[in-house]
């Protein structure tokens, strides 16, 4: 029999922790709403929630922050919204494994390794604000070695 009118929404149906498989829960971790387990305190990040924790540390923009994922493994645990196994892989080549689905819906991160995630961005911002001090200082010492005040006393070392 078919109905009209207004259909009911959809009942959205509680996602399970992979390690758990306990409903996780809603809660708010560095600005970011996140569902977490109440037992393992682990967390789902969505697919874009990864790049909005990094970028409560970081400003210089995605192309800097390097590769996410070289390689990755299977493990048994289970994205949380599609039932997918999770692969397992070393963020950005640092010694902190995640996981993640590969129907791209998200992250899990074990107990705190949020914050891990904020430590490793804030290192990686210093190097990059080092190395942008260091070719602007190249840049500066190459100006002065070519203007003519430079290369006159040069010369006058050799005459």
């Amino acid at each position: 029999m078919w109905l009209s009118g207004p259909q009911p929404d959809p009942v959205e149906l509680p996602v399970k922790c992979p390690q758990c498989n306990v409903d996780l829960v809603p809660a708010v971790r560095h600005k970011l709403k996140v569902n977490t387990c109440p037992t393992c305190k682990g967390m789902w990040l969505e697919y874009q929630e990864l790049d909005e924790l990094e970028d409560e540390v970081f400003d210089f923009g995605e192309e800097a922050k390097g590769t996410l994922v070289f390689q990755s493994t299977s493990t048994t645990a289970q994205c949380p919204e599609c039932s997918e196994f999770l692969k397992k892989f070393r963020y950005r080549l640092y010694d902190l494994e995640m996981e993640f689905c590969p129907k791209q819906h998200g992250y899990w991160l074990v107990e705190d390794e949020d914050n891990r995630v904020l430590e490793l961005m804030k290192k990686e911002e210093a190097g990059v604000k080092r190395s942008v001090r260091a070719e602007d200082q190249w840049t500066a010492t190459l100006k002065r070695m070519r203007s003519g005040s430079f290369l006159s006393k040069v010369r006058d070392l050799f005459h």
